[in-house]
């Protein structure tokens, strides 16, 4: 495969102009964003994105998740195409580059490649995955799941926001729910471009970060069982409190987590008790326990030793325990050709680069099954992401989409 020269660069600017005209849709409260999966403000951007992609000359797919391919063609039209993306939907507190970036620097490469007048043998595929992040309807990476076989499209369909809204009727109620079966297409390569949201590029002083590697997890969601009672009359002996059952099992995973490091993690991030009254001790708690590792033998572990842990707590304080896993991926390599694309990519190009490991899921860890894929990422300040505060630089989104324009026209093989 031929590699495009080294002065062939994205236009940073253009980019940037891009990235914030989609933050104007479904803004925050603190300068980032609140465009959740399958609401109007969804459906506002995804229909920015297709006018933009449609101006740009490609065609747009749409499958029964939601999910959007927007290909440019190539040459040979039965060559597999090459795939980029990531997500256009946001958390409730979210910023404006997490998942945004890997979508519009897509777009980005397909715009450079017009404005140089470059054809490709393969078509390539700028892709928008639907739910990628799992907070209205859970789990994340809902609609990659279902692509790579690892959900049911029924079971995603039924999935409940906190209204009892299900994810089925809400595509359609926003006029999303495309035509394509899910997973039909074949893939020659899927890249995706990412902030790290994580401290180790910036610490590092790094341009990019080459993504060996992804975290696997578990979400495991425990309900304690106890009794509701009174906070001032109740004597201390005769507490059933499933609170400070929650309050023990938070600092045990705390605890195994630190015991096995390196490379491994583990906290509480969603928590709640019932009734929720000021005098009443709580009769009920669930929380989800959120535990990782790029390592399958100690994320194993991990999970026997945290339900070890959860048991022995509410045995000892008379509590009733259940566990229900609600998220699971295992450790995720990626393709060590694509990998050796990407290094070579940013060595060309003058980057600064190492190799990282993914702290969080993305749609990549899913297509990973299915087809050769491997991310790219670029700094983001302090690490901070899933926040409103979530910041890049331009020079970061330049470089991060200047080696992912590298590593896809590489792969997708420019036409003499």
């Amino acid at each position: 495969m031929a590699a495009p020269g080294e002065n062939l660069r994205i236009n940073g600017e253009r980019l940037w102009d891009s990235l914030m005209e989609m933050a104007k849709i479904g803004p925050g409260v603190a300068g980032g964003n609140n465009r959740q999966t399958l609401t109007d403000d969804d459906a506002t951007g995804r229909a920015l994105f297709q006018t933009w992609c449609e101006d740009a000359g490609c065609t747009m797919g749409v499958d029964e998740m939601g999910t959007m391919f927007a290909r440019r063609e190539g040459t040979d039209p039965d060559a597999l195409p090459v795939y980029v993306g990531s997500h256009l939907d946001t958390q409730p507190t979210g910023g404006k580059y997490d998942g945004v970036l890997g979508v519009l620097g897509g777009l980005e490469i397909v715009r450079t490649l017009n404005d140089l007048g470059i054809k490709t043998r393969r078509p390539i595929v700028v892709t928008n995955w639907t739910n990628e992040e799992g907070t209205r309807f859970a789990p994340a990476m809902l609609a990659s799941g279902v692509f790579a076989g690892m959900h049911q499209q029924d079971w995603a369909y039924a999935r409940q926001d906190a209204a009892g809204k299900t994810f089925g009727d809400e595509l359609v109620r926003i006029g999303w729910k495309g035509d394509e079966k899910v997973g039909a297409r074949k893939m020659h390569a899927m890249f995706e471009l990412h902030i790290e949201q994580g401290p180790i590029l910036e610490a590092e002083g790094k341009d990019i970060g080459v993504v060996t590697h992804g975290q696997g997890l578990w979400w495991l969601e425990i309900t304690l069982t106890g009794k509701d009672a009174h906070t001032g009359s109740t004597p201390m002996s005769m507490r059933v409190n499933a609170g400070l059952g929650m309050a023990r099992i938070i600092e045990r995973v705390h605890q195994i987590a630190m015991s096995h490091q390196p490379n491994a993690v583990g906290a509480i991030g969603q928590a709640n008790v019932y009734p929720n009254s000021r005098n009443v001790i709580p009769g009920k708690a669930v929380f989800t326990v959120d535990i990782r590792s790029p390592e399958q033998a100690k994320l194993d572990m991990m999970r026997a030793e945290v339900e070890r842990a959860a048991h022995a707590v509410a045995a000892e304080l008379g509590l009733g325990c259940s566990i229900e896993a609600v998220g699971h991926f295992d450790p995720v390599t990626f393709d060590p050709g694509l990998v050796k694309v990407v290094r070579g990519a940013a060595e060309r190009l003058g980057y600064s680069h190492m190799d990282i490991v993914s702290g969080a899921g993305h749609d990549a860890c899913w297509i990973n099954r299915v087809a050769p894929t491997v991310m790219v990422m670029c700094p983001c300040v302090d690490g901070l992401s899933h926040n409103e505060a979530e910041d890049i630089t331009k020079d970061w989104a330049r470089a991060g989409t200047d080696v992912l324009f590298h590593a896809v026209v590489e792969t997708a093989e420019i036409v003499a």
